[in-house]
């Protein structure tokens, strides 16, 4: 595996595996709100991060991730390829090369809880609502920078 930088070139894949892992793991969104996020995901959020993807042996993008000053916006790892270590690479090199310490996880996505929880994120707080002031609840994590597994 191998990570590099995305570019607007990588953005037909990037919605691809975003929306086929929402639908994976998303499953308190409604079909309405998916379809109304894949706009905004591929025409301002994508631009609005720092974007790097995992690029397998035959060099496909299995996985991708998003920070922004030092927050991790969005790390999504095709159905496929998940549990083979694409969203750890990518989270270690968040870490280590983007400085990442912060990420917002929705409270009814317990599978990413657990995931930040074993890469040695912590809860530090919590919000009623997204960032779109929708009502899904968000988990504020921060890095703990004495965990081990945390340094890669």
């Amino acid at each position: 595996m191998r990570i590099s930088t995305a570019d607007v070139d990588d953005y037909s894949r990037l919605i691809e595996i975003w929306e086929l892992s929402v639908r994976a793991t998303h499953d308190f969104l409604p079909e309405e709100e998916i379809l109304a996020l894949r706009p905004l995901i591929l025409d301002q959020y994508f631009d609005a991060v720092e974007l790097t993807c995992a690029r397998d042996e035959a060099d496909e993008i299995c996985g991708f991730c998003g920070v922004s000053d030092g927050n991790i916006e969005m790390l999504f790892v095709a159905p496929q390829a998940r549990g083979t270590g694409v969203g750890r690479a990518l989270t270690e090199h968040a870490v280590r090369w983007q400085s990442a310490m912060r990420v917002d996880v929705n409270e009814q996505n317990v599978q990413a809880i657990g995931f930040y929880q074993r890469m040695g994120f912590a809860i530090v707080g919590r919000s009623p609502v997204d960032g779109q002031g929708k009502p899904y609840p968000l988990l504020h994590m921060q890095l703990n920078s004495l965990n081990p597994s945390a340094e890669g």
